[in-house]
């Protein structure tokens, strides 16, 4: 297994003004399925064949954060959000991750409307870019969710399975359909594929009190908190919030 471990420079924290940011990072050619589990049990997040993990001096507001699928219940509100795309045929399709058109155009989409919305910066998205980001790397345990409405993709939620668990890398969806609740309705989905794997745990990724992109995820109840960001060969410990 190829390995190359480095670490950015600060830089201003994406999800807190007036705070820096930096990251430790390890490039792995060719990730193994346990590997990859080890790592996203002790906090690390991946995009491609990059994995990576706060250590920003003086600051520990990153909180990795994981949910309890097994005892998780679907409250009628949630319940409401499953039958609203029941009844409107919304049709998901588990595949391995991959590229073209419509997903380029979607992400896009979502990302000028999310510019508006929380003053994200927009960048547009190259084949190559969104191949290295979000299809590369994915080894043995990478898949993505699409959910279509008839022949129209309208949802991407990227995830990697774990030996004790669903990670949850990322989502994007039509805001055309905002009324469906896709974002929210993904997460369902994850927490109901876990259950039927039997699967304890939705590794949610970072959690910032404070960041309104982020803040959705402690109403996801019950879930643990990453108490530090140890070493491999260390104790991953989760508590209960």
């Amino acid at each position: 297994m190829t390995e190359i471990e480095f670490s950015t420079l600060d830089t201003p924290c994406a999800y807190l003004a007036g705070k820096r940011s930096r990251s430790s990072y390890k490039y792995i050619f060719d990730a193994s399925f346990a590997y990859n589990s080890t790592l996203v049990e002790h906090g690390y997040r991946r995009f491609g064949k990059y994995f990576s993990k706060p250590i920003c001096d003086g600051c520990s507001e990153c909180k990795s954060l994981r949910i309890d699928a097994e005892k998780f219940k679907f409250t009628k509100n949630l319940r409401r959000v499953i039958s609203k795309n029941n009844k409107a045929n919304i049709e998901v399709i588990i595949a391995r991750p991959h590229i073209s058109d419509n997903h380029i155009k979607l992400y896009e989409k979502y990302h000028k409307f999310m510019q508006n919305k929380r003053g994200w910066e927009f960048h547009p998205m190259s084949y190559e870019r969104y191949y290295s980001v979000y299809v590369e790397g994915a080894g043995e345990f990478g898949f993505e969710v699409d959910y279509y409405d008839g022949d129209r993709l309208i949802c991407v939620d990227l995830i990697d399975i774990t030996l004790d668990g669903i990670s949850s890398i990322y989502c994007f969806w039509d805001i055309d359909y905002a009324y469906l609740s896709l974002g929210k309705y993904s997460l369902l989905n994850q927490i109901l594929l876990a259950k039927s794997y039997k699967l304890p745990w939705i590794y949610l990724g970072f959690y910032v009190k404070g960041c309104e992109s982020l803040e959705y995820k402690s109403d996801y109840k019950p879930y643990q908190i990453l108490q530090d960001y140890s070493e491999l060969d260390e104790l991953a410990v989760w508590l209960d919030d």
